[in-house]
């Protein structure tokens, strides 16, 4: 591991770990809730400690790593987590008194299912405490939670760097929703009418018209056409509400629209899915990320079924 200086503040390794991430001083600075001023003056400091630029400017915005700080950035992480770690252990959290701020990232499905009922509740459980509900972007999560940029990542297993702590949160399978006058939706679906259909579909990277229904269908030797695909599961009840196309969405979102839609069981098959909460391990004994895994754990649990 590469050392760090015996002598050194720890609010500039706080500084230089938001430095080494968002390579860029003035983002740095926002995140510290530091001006830029003081935090260019600390990273001053900090490259006559190390006796290195740590950071160079780059022609395009930003700036590159230098191969010491590159060389610094898992140590330092480390250490931080440990002190981090250490505080924590024998920190009481009081969520009436608390003034903490949660940032939970997730698809705007999940954050309907899991994390608005914690934001709904908030004023209720924790008043002085706030909640962002982040979008989810798998490109660099483990990185936002490493940093504490994120404390909590909502998503399917397979998409959780194995780096990350993680625990199931729910199960979940998929039901199909009509306007409720129109004529499929006065009985229950066969495949025969199912595949007849013109159906909408989400496809949250945008622009797919192919998904998991399509695989179950394939499996039948059938088909469906596809004539309509979104980037947003909450995009659907007003769609589907003003036409006549049907659309296969999670089970937990269907029954939320059941006053709205008609809500009917799939003619086949088609696998579900699980959805995990995922944290870095340095939040693994915080009193209040412990907390907040706690309280969406069992508010999922106390929601519909899927």
């Amino acid at each position: 591991m590469e050392p760090l200086p015996t002598r050194l503040d720890l609010n500039l390794l706080v500084s230089l770990d938001a430095l080494l991430a968002e390579r860029h001083v003035t983002r740095a600075a926002a995140r510290l809730g530091l001006s830029q001023p003081a935090l260019s003056a600390q990273l001053r400091q900090l490259r006559d400690a190390f006796g290195d630029p740590l950071l160079v400017p780059t022609p395009a915005r930003g700036m590159t790593l230098t191969a010491r700080a590159e060389a610094l950035r898992e140590p330092l992480r480390e250490l931080l987590a440990g002190i981090h770690g250490l505080l924590a252990s024998g920190r009481r959290f009081d969520p009436l008194m608390a003034r903490e701020r949660f940032r939970i990232a997730a698809t705007d499905a999940i954050h309907s299912i899991a994390t608005t009922p914690l934001a709904s509740r908030l004023q209720e459980l924790a008043p002085h405490c706030q909640v962002a509900m982040q979008a989810a972007d798998l490109r660099d999560i483990a990185e936002q939670l490493a940093t504490g940029e994120l404390d909590l990542l909502l998503h399917t297993p397979g998409a959780i760097p194995p780096a990350l702590h993680a625990r199931k949160l729910y199960d979940e399978s998929f039901l199909c929703v009509l306007r409720r006058e129109h004529p499929a939706a006065q009985r229950p679906l066969d495949l025969d009418t199912f595949c007849a259909l013109s159906h909408a579909m989400v496809s949250p990277a945008g622009g797919g018209f192919a998904g998991a229904v399509d695989d179950a269908l394939e499996a039948l030797g059938r088909r469906r056409s596809v004539q309509v695909s979104l980037h947003s599961f909450l995009l659907v009840p007003a769609l589907v509400e003003s036409s006549d196309l049907v659309a296969t969405v999670p089970a937990r979102l269907a029954r939320r629209w059941g006053a709205r839609l008609a809500v009917l069981a799939p003619p086949c098959e088609v696998p579900g899915f699980s959805v995990a909460m995922a944290w870095h391990p340095r939040a693994h004994a915080d009193p209040a990320r412990m907390w907040l895994r706690e309280v969406l754990r069992e508010l999922v649990s106390a929601g519909p079924a899927s």
